[in-house]
């Protein structure tokens, strides 16, 4: 644990020249309560080419007004503020050292406010050795001197050096502000060392509350953040809760924690808390309407969707670019591509990220030649695609078996357009291969990997093993993922699987035995469906779902009725040496079954059912839904953890591939 010290005065060092040697004086023109510090009488009047150099740096003629300055033998403080700011907003690196340089030839090198101008100037242009060497020559800091340094260093992406520093600053008994709090907890959120700088994150959520700064609405914020960042969703909560004033960023905060956590439900139920206090000054803006839209899309809520559309539009926030985009994504997510599609063709802008949620849209669904041509239009207006394009193209080649395809598609990334392929790129072209039964090839990907396969890619190739029940390539996949992630449940529960398939019970007992061992437990299946704008959730082990009687009478009669024209039931995914009865009343309280039932009792005639499902869509279940589309005459739509299907009149649009 650090060692916070209570704040003491810090005096001058007795090493400082003569010509520093008086008070610092408050400025009554700066914010932040910044000091000023003026190095002579004469430089603290504004001659008229002082004017002149203010005058060119507002107007942008940075060029003209530098060679002013090496005219003018007192420039003040506002001159060379307004010169260093010029140089930021211009991007002129070198034009802010010569800046810099006559700074440090007038005596101002030890003005703490300019001192914090230059430390910001050079964060902006990049030059994160720079504003360390202002910082380090500076004997009288502030505290703003030292944000500015801490800023400097979060947009550097030095967090370790963040707290190295600020451990330096409470060492020396410079006393936090809410500014220094939020910018050290940024630090937090930007690293990629997440265990360590949890740690980090909840000893400054400590040092805030001994200081009394929990009340402070920036700080608080940025804490929700931190927890969200890390995923500790009840930290955030306790934390938000806590916070006597809450303006529209921690709600957005708090909503984004939520919907980025899979907490979806929470999400939308806080925003209609927010929506209630509206006329206190939580005004929903563009952030919040980007998490609220996430999250319809994680569960299909395709009504509430429409409803925060309509807010969108009366907000008149349908012209920003990441609202929209989200948009196309919440409806293709909730199984109206149409209507994505329709608000891709109206807008008036669109970017790689626009562009990608169409493309990402197509691959869901299953059209992978339509994600091809999207990929392709994008290049030809001129949008270079990223590194998601290609994951998005590459996942809907998979979704829709289009292996040679793929192939060229992934070739491409480095030959025409320099992009390298990460783990994820990859793993789609494993998935690609698995999925198609290339299996042997998909393994040559993961041989010849410049980088190391991670879990992705062997996930990949131990799916299609499951797919296609290849134990001995399945049982080399799971291997290395038992070392990977050993407290991956679903990996134990695919071997699992592909040795049942196989009818090697004694190797399934073995798998059974070491998630036991382990502590672990199998991902319940779930499923959601919206009624009414309403949204119900289903598990195969739960007795206590809505209707739950009418739900079985139901399936057991389309049950009876499937098996009058032939249906078997798909009993090899249970995991139990049981009973061929037993096996069947178990595929039959599947979730997405109860799901499907429900639907069928609460809508109306004709009314398409729409399922969201968090695993795999088993092969018993994909019967059983085509069957039942054809029999009641209706569309029903289920996104399972990869993709979208499309029931209708007995056929599905996967084509019975996924």
């Amino acid at each position: 644990m650090w060692s916070f010290q209570a704040p003491q005065t810090v005096q001058l060092p007795h090493f400082l020249p003569k010509q520093f040697h008086h008070p610092i004086q408050a400025s009554s023109h700066h914010h932040h309560n910044s000091v000023t510090f003026r190095p002579s009488t004469a430089a603290a009047t504004t001659s008229s080419n002082n004017q002149l150099i203010q005058s060119l740096c507002k107007k942008g003629r940075l060029k003209q007004a530098i060679e002013a300055l090496s005219h003018e033998p007192n420039p003040t403080q506002r001159t060379y503020e307004l010169l260093i700011l010029s140089c930021a907003q211009q991007n002129s690196l070198s034009d802010g050292l010569t800046v810099h340089s006559h700074l440090v030839n007038g005596g101002f090198d030890q003005d703490p406010f300019l001192a914090t101008k230059l430390v910001n100037m050079y964060a902006e242009l990049d030059s994160i050795d720079h504003a360390r060497k202002v910082f380090d020559r500076i004997f009288n800091r502030t505290v703003y001197v030292w944000n500015a340094l801490f800023r400097a260093l979060t947009l550097a992406g030095r967090s370790e050096e963040v707290f190295s520093r600020y451990r330096e600053m409470n060492w020396i008994g410079i006393p936090s502000d809410r500014f220094t709090y939020t910018y050290v907890l940024k630090a937090c959120v930007a690293s990629e060392t997440l265990g360590w700088l949890l740690l980090r994150g909840k000893e400054i959520h400590a040092h805030m509350l001994r200081h009394g700064y929990e009340a402070h609405v920036h700080g608080t914020t940025t804490l929700v953040d931190v927890y969200a960042r890390f995923g500790r969703v009840w930290y955030a909560s306790c934390v938000f809760n806590e916070m006597p004033l809450k303006n529209v960023v921690s709600w957005s905060a708090m909503i984004a924690c939520y919907a980025k956590n899979g907490m979806a439900f929470e999400a939308l139920e806080l925003f209609r808390e927010m929506m209630m206090l509206e006329t206190l000054g939580s005004v929903p803006n563009s952030v919040t309407m980007v998490s609220v839209l996430q999250a319809c899309a994680a569960v299909a809520a395709l009504e509430q969707g429409k409803l925060i559309h309509g807010y969108i539009l009366r907000k008149r926030l349908d012209s920003i670019l990441p609202v929209m985009n989200t948009l196309v994504t919440m409806y293709a997510r909730c199984g109206n591509l149409e209507w994505g599609k329709s608000i891709f063709d109206r807008m008036d802008k669109r970017d790689v990220v626009s562009w990608n949620s169409l493309i990402s849209s197509y691959g869901i669904h299953g059209f992978g030649t339509n994600a091809i041509k999207a990929f392709n239009d994008m290049i030809g207006q001129g949008i270079p695609p990223s590194a998601i394009s290609f994951l998005s193209v590459l996942g809907a080649c998979s979704h829709a078996g289009l292996v040679e395809e793929g192939k060229l598609l992934f070739q491409s990334m480095v030959k025409e357009h320099r992009i390298y392929p990460s783990v994820e790129h990859y793993a789609c072209m494993v998935d690609i291969l698995g999925r198609a039964n290339r299996l042997d090839e998909a393994a040559k990907v993961i041989e010849d990997m410049r980088i190391e396969p991670g879990k992705d890619a062997w996930g990949s190739l131990l799916g299609a093993c499951r797919v296609h029940c290849n134990v001995e390539l399945a049982e080399r996949a799971s291997k290395r993922l038992f070392e990977l992630e050993p407290t991956n449940a679903g990996n134990y529960v695919l071997l699992a699987d592909i040795y049942a398939e196989a009818k090697m019970w004694d190797e399934v007992k073995r798998v059974k035995k070491l998630l036991d061992d382990r502590g672990l437990q199998k991902v319940s299946g779930r499923s959601w469906i919206e009624i009414k704008r309403k949204i119900y959730s289903f598990t195969s082990v739960e007795e206590l779902s809505p209707q739950i009687e009418q739900v079985h009478a139901l399936l057991l009669e389309i049950s009876m009725e499937m098996k009058e024209k032939g249906y078997v039931p798909a009993t090899k995914v249970v995991l139990y040496d049981l009973g061929e009865e037993e096996k069947e009343q178990i595929v039959l309280g599947h979730s997405e079954k109860l799901a499907v039932a429900f639907g069928l009792i609460n809508s109306s005639k004709g009314e398409t059912i729409r399922i969201t499902k968090n695993l795999r869509l088993c092969e018993d279940c994909h019967s059983v839904t085509k069957f039942i589309s054809k029999f009641v005459n209706r569309e029903i739509l289920v996104r399972d953890v990869n993709r979208f299907h499309h029931f209708r009149d007995g056929i599905c649009s996967c084509g019975d591939y996924w």
